[in-house]
């Protein structure tokens, strides 16, 4: 009986703080689970909760903040004093419009305040970070509060948020707060906030790889991180919402061993963030048997050509697939002047290089066609050649492979290496070169190869260049061993590969348990692998250019791996004279 007293009115009490939510925020299609347990310790307390959650969602973007907090966390950030900063600045942000629009409210919200002083006096007396909340509180109940200079700096700060025009206004303050509070050493180490607003949906969701591969998916559970992250920031109580990420974040850069039963579904997986393979169980077998060997033999390769072409499923991945692609288009439209100029520049050189070498030549011989001017020298001269011969220049035909680096690191050139490819495919589409176009990266023990264009696709395929998007590490070694593969099928007798990548070949996050080749695919190891496979192909004939598309600092590796065949394009507008000079340099050899 009286279980169902007490159940009767939590009821009543969570429709009660609900109901508060929805008219303060004037809409009722948000959803919240209501706190009766702090309900129970302080009525005050848990109804302002309510009607901060309405306010917040009113005047500010929630899941843009939310989010915020996520991908902060992501990078290092603590969770815990995250929070408790968003919390602050965000009853300093809502707290006096609240109170304007609706006045009886300052009842309930001072008394709020005057519960959380009562209840956590001692707690919060422990850190500055609580030393700050306090001050805060007793200010808002007595109008004034003496502390120390240090506390009233960061009191100010909070109170600028009172000023928050919008959400990313308000996330500049909460952030600066944390890296001088908390982390002073944040941004040296992490980066700054446009490196946090960066981290992309892509990267959350492979950060709980473990999550992902139950049957609830990886989305629900970056989903509902998000909302327990959401619904903690309005709270002025202290709350730890999980101890996974941070768990996960001390061995973020370490080899992870995977469960056996994991792997089984990884290829489930693959298919759901690279989209469906396109090629039958068979033929894939057979090329992973014949390529994954020697240090790559307990690897794997995945032939797709993207999501966006063949999506499993519209998950969190194909939409961070579209807003990719809409921003290497809008990179494109940015520098369309400046493509658009690099591609014809490229396409003339091909264009003469290709008239050179099929330029006959006529020399005099003493067979072909007569030349009636020249029969007077029979019998009268030692020059008797009296026939004219046409002489073909060499008339090989040429075949190209671009392959891309498609891995993590590239994260930040996204744009400028889809541009760099799309000008290397439009010149050979106008000099009607056959080209095969793909990007590579390594996820888990596979090594996904996407194919934007295959070699005899029509030049509207071009246009797939912009679905380029990064993701996870790099295993370069398998990559060019697998394209040159196929490359080497081909009939032409000259045949080009361009690889673009950054020099940092780098797959160390998984192995699979009782591997034979468990040394982590890195530094030398890596770079002695890949700079094999390079002259392992200009040995049967193919000539292998390297396009540097990294950091300065990394040159050094870049030429280990490409010895003087390799193009440092520091800026785009170089881009076809540096590729340019390499290619007609194929083109005319032997001509």
């Amino acid at each position: 009986m009286q279980e169902t007293i007490l159940d009767d009115y939590q009821l009543e009490m969570e429709n009660r703080i609900r109901n508060l939510l929805w008219t303060v925020s004037g809409d009722y299609t948000l959803e919240m689970k209501p706190n009766v347990e702090t309900f129970l310790r302080s009525k005050s307390l848990a109804l302002y909760d309510g009607i901060k959650q309405g306010a917040f969602a009113k005047y500010y973007d929630k899941d843009l903040l939310g989010m915020y907090l996520v991908k902060k966390i992501f990078l290092q950030g603590l969770e815990t004093p995250l929070t408790a900063i968003a919390q602050l600045c965000i009853e300093e942000a809502i707290g006096e419009k609240i109170v304007r629009e609706r006045p009886g409210i300052v009842r309930i919200r001072l008394q709020a305040f005057q519960d959380m002083i009562d209840q956590e006096f001692e707690v919060l007396a422990k850190s500055p970070l609580g030393r700050l909340k306090f001050a805060l509180l007793k200010e808002k109940v007595q109008g004034s509060y003496f502390v120390e200079r240090q506390i009233r700096e960061w009191m100010e700060q909070v109170y600028e948020a009172g000023d928050a025009k919008d959400t990313m206004e308000l996330i500049v303050i909460i952030d600066r707060l944390y890296n001088q509070i908390v982390d002073p050493w944040f941004e040296r180490q992490h980066g700054t906030l446009q490196t946090v607003m960066a981290v992309t949906l892509e990267e959350l969701t492979e950060y709980s790889w473990e999550d992902f591969l139950s049957e609830e998916m990886y989305e629900e559970a970056l989903e509902s991180y998000v909302q327990k992250i959401t619904e903690n920031m309005t709270n002025l109580e202290e709350n730890q919402v999980t101890q996974e990420m941070e768990e996960k974040r001390r061995v973020k850069n370490k080899i992870t061993v995977l469960d056996p039963a994991v792997l089984e579904r990884s290829y489930t997986y693959v298919e759901l963030n690279y989209g469906r393979t396109y090629l039958n169980p068979l033929e894939e077998k057979r090329l992973n048997y014949h390529l994954c060997r020697d240090i790559h033999s307990d690897c794997s390769l995945y032939f797709t050509q993207g999501i966006l072409k063949n999506p499993v499923k519209r998950n969190y991945q194909l939409e961070y697939a579209k807003k990719q692609k809409d921003k290497n288009l809008w990179t494109y439209h940015d520098k369309h002047r400046i493509v658009k100029r690099n591609i014809s520049l490229l396409t003339e050189m091909l264009r003469k290089s290709l008239v050179l070498r099929s330029e006959s030549v006529q020399v005099l011989s003493d067979r072909g066609e007569i030349i009636p001017s020249r029969l007077w020298r029979v019998g009268r001269s030692t020059d008797a050649k009296v026939f004219r011969r046409e002489l073909k220049a060499d008339s090989s035909e040429f075949v190209v492979d671009v392959l891309m680096d498609a891995s993590g690191s590239q994260r930040s050139r996204q744009g400028d290496v889809a541009l760099q490819g799309y000008i290397i495919s439009e010149a050979l589409s106008n000099a009607q070169i056959p080209h095969r176009v793909m990007s590579f990266c390594t996820f888990w023990d596979y090594t996904i190869l996407h194919r934007f264009r295959d070699y005899d696709d029509d030049r509207k395929a071009n246009a797939n260049l912009f679905e380029y998007n990064t993701s996870s590490n790099n295993r370069d070694g398998l990559a060019i061993k697998a394209a040159g593969y196929e490359l080497l099928q081909r009939d032409e007798e000259k045949k080009i590969m361009i690889i673009l990548s950054d020099g940092k070949p780098y797959d160390v996050i998984v192995n699979r348990p009782n591997a034979r080749n468990p040394q982590p695919y890195q530094g030398k190891y890596a770079v002695r692998d890949t700079g094999f496979e390079v002259r392992k192909l200009r040995n049967m004939g193919v000539s292998v250019l390297g396009v540097f598309a990294g950091e300065e600092k990394d040159l050094a590796t870049e030429k280990k791996i490409f010895g003087k065949d390799f193009a440092y394009i520091r800026e785009i507008t170089n881009f076809s004279k540096i590729v340019g000079r390499y290619l007609t340099k194929q083109l005319e050899a032997d001509s």
